[in-house]
């Protein structure tokens, strides 16, 4: 074979088990980094929750951490207090909603998401929590005020577990 021959062959297996396999490749790394992403907006959305909780636990006079809710004996500047600090969680929850959620989940996601969803109805199971839900979902995303709207609805009939 001739220097030539050789290398219209080379070039030939170039092109049939070199261009598969780059593009094998690339589409595994755009895999891998869409995942790091997820994983990454997941964190951010951790780090901002547990600043919440932080914020919650300074203003420990709402009896924001009971699971029961703090009831009616709050003063005026506390039920303001409380209502800024539930405005900051819908917030949050938004914000989770608008990057997490998607129609179709792959695994990874759902897993993301499911986490969230947990502390939506944790907080809708509170009753000073729901009561001011519909006005703090003014203005905010259309479809993630259906959703948590739902879940509010779901967790006022459910029974209540000690």
């Amino acid at each position: 074979m001739t220097t030539i021959e050789w290398l219209e062959t080379g070039s030939y297996l170039v092109t049939i088990v070199g261009l598969p396999l780059a593009i094998l490749v690339f589409a595994w790394e755009q895999r891998r980094q869409r995942q790091n992403d997820q994983e990454e907006i997941y964190q951010r959305l951790s780090d901002e929750y547990a600043t919440f909780l932080k914020l919650a636990l300074e203003n420990a006079d709402l009896h924001l951490l009971r699971k029961q809710g703090a009831g009616p004996e709050l003063n005026e500047e506390q039920r303001e207090r409380t209502y800024a600090l539930f405005n900051i969680l819908v917030s949050l929850f938004e914000r989770a909603y608008i990057l997490v959620y998607e129609d179709k989940m792959d695994r990874q996601t759902r897993r993301l998401w499911l986490s969230w969803e947990d502390y939506m109805r944790e907080w809708c199971r509170r009753k000073d929590f729901r009561e001011l839900l519909p006005e703090l979902l003014k203005g905010e995303d259309e479809d993630f005020a259906t959703h948590i709207a739902k879940i509010a609805a779901h967790e006022t009939v459910q029974p209540k577990l000690p």
